[in-house]
């Protein structure tokens, strides 16, 4: 077996070179997918590579159904375990050999430090052809990482297409619950997808059943709300084409027509005046400053003669 220490586990068949680990350590704290193998000492690391080989003698491994080997309780200080270690490094004989050998297991779940199953690492390495044997071999598809988010949100966020079909049309009786599912930023796969522009994306979302009016949970706003903001008016188009509600208020009292005010695009104004309720076009009052001035008297003024550059 030719493997080689240089910091990280190089497995046989991997591609992934000195460059690629080193931009992979900078990602987002989100998607971090850094095994932690540097932080090993020899004979940690030895152990790793010899019972991953082990795996690729197949057949001649007789494993009772149901049995929790020893080598599944093996995890790196990152909380990985061989077979995260597998998908990170898209060592895919290994990883196969784990999942064939794991099927319906619990160890297939198993969650690292962040929160992350191997699916969720499948997608952020954009490996559909994993994505799809961890779904046929049981994996939840419903598990959240430390964000809150699904396998399908990270789809979403990555604009990868390929790990969101396989997401789509495999487990799909999880389907409906997971669409409706915010991560912990009150972000739905439809709002993610809106936001990143994934135009083909959101309409796929909302064939599929995603709520074309579901609101984000911070301050209400739903899709469209939302392309207004990114001034996006292919998306307003495509939101309005699916349907969403132009009257939508966001927990402030403000339509996607309010938030045109200020903003450039003065066609995405235009087009939303014409469709929003007469009812609704004006601003919603705030507190006037009337009332502001009534609140306290002159008299009860006790700071009126406060003083700014002399003045």
């Amino acid at each position: 077996m030719d493997v080689h220490r240089a910091g990280s586990v190089d497995f046989r068949d991997c591609n992934m070179d000195e460059t690629d680990m080193k931009n992979r350590k900078v990602q987002h704290q989100e998607e971090r997918v850094d095994s932690g193998v540097d932080s090993l000492k020899e004979d940690e690391y030895m152990k790793i590579v010899e019972e991953i080989e082990t795996l690729l003698l197949g057949d001649r491994i007789a494993i009772p159904k149901g049995t929790c080997e020893s080598w599944t309780q093996e995890v790196t200080e990152d909380g990985d375990t061989y077979l995260h270690l597998a998908i990170i490094h898209k060592a895919d004989d290994y990883a196969i050999q784990i999942i064939k050998q794991c099927q319906n297991d619990p160890f297939l779940n198993r969650q690292n430090n962040q929160r992350q199953t191997a699916l969720h690492l499948a997608v952020i390495t954009d490996q559909p052809h994993m994505v799809d044997r961890l779904l046929k071999a049981g994996c939840d598809p419903r598990l959240v990482d430390q964000s809150g988010n699904t396998a399908l949100h990270i789809a979403c966020k990555r604009g990868s297409q390929a790990c969101f079909s396989v997401l789509t049309q495999i487990q799909t009786q999880h389907l409906h619950s997971i669409l409706s599912f915010p991560n912990y930023s009150g972000h739905m796969c439809l709002h993610i997808a809106a936001i990143n522009n994934y135009l083909s994306m959101v309409e796929s979302l909302v064939q599929l059943g995603a709520d074309v009016n579901a609101k984000e949970q911070c301050s209400g706003r739903t899709s469209l709300h939302l392309a207004v903001d990114l001034q996006n008016l292919d998306l307003v188009h495509v939101l309005i084409t699916l349907g969403a509600d132009v009257n939508s208020l966001t927990y402030g009292g403000y339509t996607p027509y309010h938030l045109t005010f200020g903003r450039q695009n003065s066609e995405i104004q235009r087009q939303l005046y014409t469709r929003t309720a007469q009812e609704l076009r004006a601003m919603p009052e705030s507190e006037s400053e009337d009332s502001d001035e009534d609140w306290m008297s002159d008299e009860e003024c006790i700071y009126d003669d406060i003083q700014f550059c002399g003045r």
